[in-house]
């Protein structure tokens, strides 16, 4: 009898399936601030790289929902309106334990230390997950929402920095933006390994334009003459006022006008102190601007301002430079990481109005260094690709997941 060969067997393979990451942030859009626009396109990025996420945040309406939302599910906890900022909400979750074990993330990534972060980070070490966390905190960033009058804000940022030690000891990485901020918390007496991680850029979205910047003027109904551009929330630790302040120096030798992109608590302070000094003809208030016109709004101006002191990166920087614009930023916190003097802008110490005023004139009087300027602030914007820190932070989770 003639025996047939044995079939062979392809070996077993083991099924796989993506890895699950959940995210805990305080702030996630609609609300319009750094870290939920960083965090919305960490979410975005992850899934769209073959990740499984899931976002854990306030919910925006009040009640709590799960949704689908580009990709990534959003698990929106119940909330109320904070009292100190009424375009705020606040969540108080006691325990997370029955939502981590729901999901079964491979790695929780935390985004701040305050109430969701927190407990996130709580549940997550009950359930033997590990836990990524990301500071985009800074005492000077809360001052103005919680009303701490200036006397009191040295003793309210030690108490701040404590509790900040204290609940991201607990976690197993630790990342920031940049080297000066990670410097930070180690001056602040955090002992933990702190890895610099930027939040980049998504460098196809923005980058120069072909067309005239009157085309982009037009279309927020600026006039068309030099812009010196801002964006971001019109908010106490921004120092707005010294552009403000800035412009009748300017308009001592230049046809200029200030584009102020966002919204925020200091607009109608900032409206009154332009009519008081006399330009309020000159300095225009353009709001909320929807996340796909922002290239746009970069389009539209000539300089890009930053004055804030309280920036661990600054993401509308980084846009801004990666448009081709020159910068003229305070030099404080991160800011000196993104501004080369001399290169592609100016530095100037905070508080120095007419230091401001006359770096922005002398780029606004001259198109050839705002170009020569401008193209190396695309080089440096260049080495900010979302997609190497979404790499980055893929490789953190595998790590921590060991």
């Amino acid at each position: 009898m003639v025996m047939s060969a044995a079939p062979i067997l392809a070996p077993d393979t083991v099924p796989t399936r993506p890895r699950r990451i959940m995210i805990a942030t305080d702030t996630y859009p609609p609300d319009v601030n750094g870290t939920a626009y960083f965090t919305y396109r960490l979410a975005c990025g992850l899934a769209e790289r073959g990740n499984e996420v899931h976002v854990v945040c306030v919910s925006d309406t009040g009640s709590a929902r799960t949704d689908q939302v580009d990709g990534v599910t959003v698990h929106r906890l119940r909330s109320a309106r904070l009292v100190v900022h009424p375009t705020m909400r606040f969540s108080v979750p006691t325990r997370l334990d029955q939502l981590v074990g729901a999901i079964t993330p491979d790695v929780v990534h935390v985004q701040g230390h305050f109430v969701i972060g927190r407990a996130a980070i709580a549940a997550a070490r009950r359930g033997g997950v590990p836990v990524v966390a990301t500071n985009h905190f800074m005492p000077d960033n809360l001052f103005q929402f919680a009303h701490v009058p200036g006397p009191l804000r040295a003793q309210a940022a030690k108490l701040a920095w404590r509790d900040f030690n204290r609940i991201f000891s607990r976690v197993d990485r630790v990342t920031t933006p940049t080297k000066i901020a990670a410097g930070l918390l180690t001056g602040r007496r955090f002992t933990r390994t702190v890895e610099a991680v930027s939040c980049g850029i998504d460098l196809e979205r923005f980058q120069p334009r072909a067309e005239p910047k009157s085309w982009a003027r037009k279309a927020f109904d600026l006039p068309d003459r030099d812009t010196v551009l801002f964006v971001g929330r019109l908010d106490e630790e921004k120092r707005l006022d010294e552009l403000v302040r800035a412009l009748p120096y300017l308009l001592n030798d230049t046809d200029a006008q200030l584009a102020l992109v966002g919204s925020g608590g200091q607009r109608e302070v900032l409206e009154k102190l332009a009519r008081r000094i006399g330009v309020e003809d000159r300095v225009f208030f353009l709001g909320f601007v929807p996340d796909e016109a922002i290239p746009q709004v970069y389009a539209a101006g000539d300089v890009f301002a930053m004055p804030s002191i309280a920036e661990l990166q600054s993401i509308a920087t980084l846009e801004a430079m990666a448009t081709g614009l020159p910068v003229v930023a305070a030099d404080a916190m991160a800011l000196p990481h993104l501004v080369r003097p001399g290169e592609n802008g100016w530095l100037f110490r905070p508080g120095d109005v007419r230091g401001l005023a006359g770096h922005l004139r002398d780029l606004l009087g001259s198109p050839q260094t705002r170009a020569a300027m401008g193209a190396v602030s695309r080089a440096i914007a260049m080495t900010h690709d979302h997609q190497a820190s979404l790499a980055r932070f893929e490789a953190i989770y595998r790590e921590v997941a060991r």
